[in-house]
């Protein structure tokens, strides 16, 4: 009868000592967990630096390309943009593992590459000619153009109108501002493509249409004619059809318009170009890149303004995600 006790206590030791290593293992697994949690984040921001890194390499290296341009066309005396210039050469995915670091075993595959090219973005309309800063009333002309390409691209051409109002509203904004305003009464103001989707109406399908044939810069611009799509050409010049603006584009294909008067010699009798809307030169860029490294990836897409003097160009701004 003096056995059972000990045979209890011994029990009782038995699950003790499988608890205490349970316990044990479970302290020691949740460190390595929190040591391996440590070790990627740190990885992580290690492999965010050098996207950023890569990226902003690739915007100087861009700088560069315009600035040369620039000073190539002064050396020419030819002020003039075109699709045939080296700046318009899209960069295809090229591999950076012989230069960047990735931090990956050498039995692994490397994977490491950049790809991404500049954009005319006087090629495309700029919404800020609709409500010239810095406040400026509604240019019923620029009103009017808008509303054309809407309708070029199958989209509501009331939208123009909106937008215009919104961004009369925005730059009001300041002088009538006080302590007590409410949100309703401060509406965003467009500074980039994406807050169109702040205009009632606009969706995000209505802009993934829209996307390539808008932007917004810093200041009212003129087209660019050598580089514009038709879709463009026919908003910007009011009594222009689409396939008009489309026949103009393939004859620039063999010999780019060396002056805004090559290109209203072609237009059809009934089709004007207003005065100070349109040109053969650009100011300002777009710049989209793309880095890819090891499991990561980052986009870029910048704006960058190139002065008509001898200047460095300026980055405006810059967008990563």
């Amino acid at each position: 009868m003096r056995m059972r006790p000990l045979l209890r206590q011994r029990g009782v030791a038995v699950i003790t000592a499988l608890l205490l290593t349970t316990l044990a293992i479970t302290i020691v697994a949740s460190l390595f967990w929190q040591q391996q949690v440590q070790v990627r984040s740190i990885e992580n921001q290690r492999l965010q630096l050098q996207k950023q890194w890569i990226l902003r390499g690739a915007l100087d290296w861009t700088k560069l390309i315009l600035r040369e341009d620039k000073k190539s066309d002064m050396r020419i005396r030819s002020e003039v943009d075109h699709l045939g210039e080296p700046w318009a050469v899209p960069l295809a995915e090229t591999r950076l593992d012989q230069y960047v670091e990735n931090g990956r075993a050498e039995t692994d595959v490397p994977d490491a590459a950049l790809s991404g090219g500049i954009v005319d973005a006087q090629s495309r309309f700029n919404i800020t000619n609709l409500c010239p800063p810095p406040s400026g009333p509604i240019d019923a002309d620029e009103v009017a153009a808008f509303g054309k390409l809407l309708t070029n691209v199958g989209q509501n051409p009331a939208l123009a109108r909106a937008t215009a109002e919104l961004m009369q509203s925005a730059l009001s904004r300041p002088a009538a501002a006080t302590g007590s305003t409410t949100p309703q009464s401060q509406p965003l103001t467009i500074s980039y493509v994406d807050d169109l989707l702040a205009v009632p109406g606009f969706t995000p399908e209505i802009l993934a249409k829209l996307r390539d044939f808008i932007v917004v810069l810093p200041m009212k611009t003129t087209i660019n004619v050598n580089t514009a799509a038709p879709e463009v050409l026919s908003a910007r010049i009011a009594t222009l059809s689409l396939s008009e603006a489309a026949s103009l584009v393939v004859n620039r294909e063999s010999a780019w318009f060396k002056t805004t008067g090559e290109f209203t010699s072609l237009l059809p009798k009934q089709a004007t170009a207003k005065q100070g809307t349109i040109s053969v030169n650009t100011n300002y860029f777009l710049v989209n890149g793309k880095v890819r490294l090891s499991r990561a990836t980052m986009d870029m897409q910048a704006l960058i303004e190139r002065p008509d003097d001898r200047s460095n160009p300026k980055i405006r701004w810059i967008r990563e995600n």
